[in-house]
């Protein structure tokens, strides 16, 4: 097992997913007591442990372990912070699917709910006027709008943007966290609406 490429849940103490961790650091973090491994045998069944509790957890063939002078110690799948309660929050990245997105996949010059092959990104005031790749430059547009405004202005085209571009509010770091190695343990944190 490598314990750095191996991806550990970080918690905050109010038990909500705020971020990822490798092994190592996770592990780390119990040693020195600025989190508790978490222990899950069912959705049902979680039971917090200290450092001193985790190391003397009974073997058990599901889970991963790593050797030591000690013996083996459980690799936890998710840890909780001790003190930290609250939740980061980030910006989407800015890219061709969060502008879909924050659009909600609609031409922002005609209303009309585009298909993906339909869709591309306007820049409102052109790359060639000076125009940024920006939140507040860049809207959805159907390719044919797009086409027919050119190089232009949307006052220039005789077009108008339904709704000013804006950059999306921060998100909680939970809406990042992609259990991309489908950990079952994981699940149970990373529900949301």
């Amino acid at each position: 097992m490598n314990l750095t490429s191996e991806s550990v849940l970080i918690l905050n103490r109010n038990w909500q997913a705020i971020h990822v961790k490798s092994a190592a650091e996770a592990l780390s973090m119990m040693f020195t007591g600025t989190a508790t491994g978490l222990d899950i045998t069912g959705y049902d069944n979680m039971i917090p442990y200290t450092w001193e509790n985790w190391v003397s957890l009974p073997f058990d063939e599901k889970s991963d372990y790593i050797s030591t002078v000690r013996g083996k110690i459980k690799v936890p799948k998710v840890i909780v912070l001790c003190e930290y309660n609250q939740v980061p929050r980030r910006r989407p990245k800015l890219s061709s699917k969060a502008i879909w997105n924050r659009d909600e996949g609609t031409c922002q010059y005609t209303g009309k709910k585009l298909t993906p092959n339909e869709a591309n990104i306007d820049h409102v005031l052109p790359r060639s006027k000076g125009g940024r790749t920006t939140w507040t430059n860049c809207v959805l547009s159907h390719k044919e709008v797009n086409h027919k405004k050119g190089n232009r202005t949307p006052e220039e085209a005789g077009l108008k943007l339904l709704r000013q571009p804006y950059e999306p509010r921060a998100l909680p770091t939970t809406m990042f966290i992609n259990n991309h190695r489908n950990i079952p343990e994981w699940d149970i944190f990373l529900k949301y609406e």
